[in-house]
């Protein structure tokens, strides 16, 4: 009886290990129909984008019905491209425009401390000089503190410093 019982036995021992790995490893696909409701099947549904779901992890992969063909793949790689350009080009703009400022900001500071520190301005005019009255004067500095007010904001702290 230990023979061939033990035989049996072994054989159903062996039996029950594989078939649970067997019937884990058939592909299991998940999808959606028109109505909204989820259907699970062990056959991939014909012309709908289904999941092929790992049964053991319970987790989805997308099948090969619902995957970007490769000119949608091309066509969002070009849109990305495009973006990432526009993206430069603002930021190449604000650079210039930040320079621009920076420069009209150590400009005017600049002529501030020239109007700051003489009584007497000369400039030339017409090929001939002559000094700036004191209403000249004013008017200058007017100017000139606009300017720096202008571009020195609080995009430009260390030029204000």
């Amino acid at each position: 009886m230990s023979r061939p019982m033990n035989k049996k036995i072994l054989t159903l021992t062996l039996l029950l290990a594989v078939v649970p790995g067997v019937s884990m490893s058939a592909s299991v696909y998940k999808w959606t129909d028109e109505n909204g409701v989820t259907h699970f099947g062990d056959r991939q549904p014909t012309g709908k984008p289904s999941e092929k779901v790992n049964v053991r992890s319970g987790t989805a992969s997308p099948s090969t019905s619902s995957r970007k063909s490769p000119q949608e793949r091309m066509s969002d790689l070009q849109e990305q491209q495009n973006e990432e350009a526009e993206q430069r080009r603002e930021t190449a703009a604000e650079e210039a425009r930040r320079k621009q400022r920076d420069a009209n900001c150590a400009t005017a500071r600049s002529n501030l401390d020239v109007i700051d520190s003489n009584a007497r301005i000369r400039v030339e005019e017409n090929g001939e000089q002559r000094y700036l009255s004191p209403e000249e004067i004013a008017d200058q500095r007017q100017k000139f503190q606009e300017i720096a007010d202008e571009n020195c904001g609080p995009e430009n702290v260390q030029a204000v410093q």
